[in-house]
């Protein structure tokens, strides 16, 4: 399977703080990898450099055969990048804001309409759609924001706490299309979680970070295998804790 990112050696500092050490993994075409770790593991700064939002001090990583590096305009049009806290605008209405995102990415009306439809597909709102996104739950923000992340379909699709403070039904719903968008689009997912139960069910594989450095990867039952763990959550502890 090709491989959608290379990450080569990434590493960032924030002053004396190094937040990000020679990290380097790879995730393949329609795979999802989990990055697990605690605030300040050094998760978001990966996920701000892929997304060429910040420069690393050293390293490289290459997305779709473009370095972030020398090459961040050909980067970003093949990836998409969700914040933990991405909005919408309110005013509009969510299919008026889906129709808004399409138009950025496509200028022929065909190609638009057929971006519309699959997001309003992934998104699933239904009849939601007619109404004003000043309207909607922090659930059905969430599954509109992941649509216009994906229904451009990306080499890459960048998420950070893609379920942070949604409730199971909403979380389950925004793993599924995680999932599918992967199957049916071939898009690759890198997300980062603190929920270990969401890497272990919705992952390929994933990674467990701490002060910059991966302490442990590969796929959930390869992990729960080294560690002699039930859960992931079992793996994270013993592995943050060296036992």
């Amino acid at each position: 399977m090709p491989n959608a990112l290379e990450v080569q050696g990434l590493t960032k500092s924030y002053g004396k703080k190094l937040a990000c050490d020679h990290v380097s993994f790879t995730i393949g075409e329609g795979e999802i990898f989990g990055l697990m770790g605690m605030n300040g593991a050094g998760k978001t700064t990966i996920l701000r450099m892929l997304a060429t939002l910040l420069r690393p001090d050293e390293g490289d990583a290459i997305i779709a055969g473009h370095s972030i590096v020398k090459e961040p305009d050909k980067v970003r049009a093949n990836i998409c990048y969700l914040p933990d806290e991405a909005g919408a605008y309110r005013s509009m209405t969510g299919r008026n804001y889906l129709r808004f995102i399409a138009g950025l990415y496509f200028e022929d009306p065909k190609a638009q309409k057929e971006c519309v439809l699959r997001g309003e597909e992934i998104c699933g709102l239904g009849n939601a759609l007619s109404f004003k996104i000043n309207t909607y739950s922090r659930g059905m923000i969430r599954k509109l924001v992941l649509a216009r992340t994906v229904m451009t379909k990306p080499r890459l699709a960048i998420l950070d706490e893609p379920t942070s403070g949604l409730d199971v039904l909403n979380s389950l719903d925004i793993r599924k299309s995680i999932r599918r968008c992967a199957d049916e689009y071939g898009t690759a997912f890198l997300l980062s979680s603190h929920h270990m139960q969401e890497v272990q069910t919705t992952a390929d594989r994933g990674a467990i970070m701490k002060d910059g450095h991966f302490l442990a990867e590969g796929t959930p039952a390869e992990l729960l295998e080294r560690y002699q763990a039930n859960t992931l959550e079992e793996v994270f502890e013993r592995a943050v804790k060296g036992v």
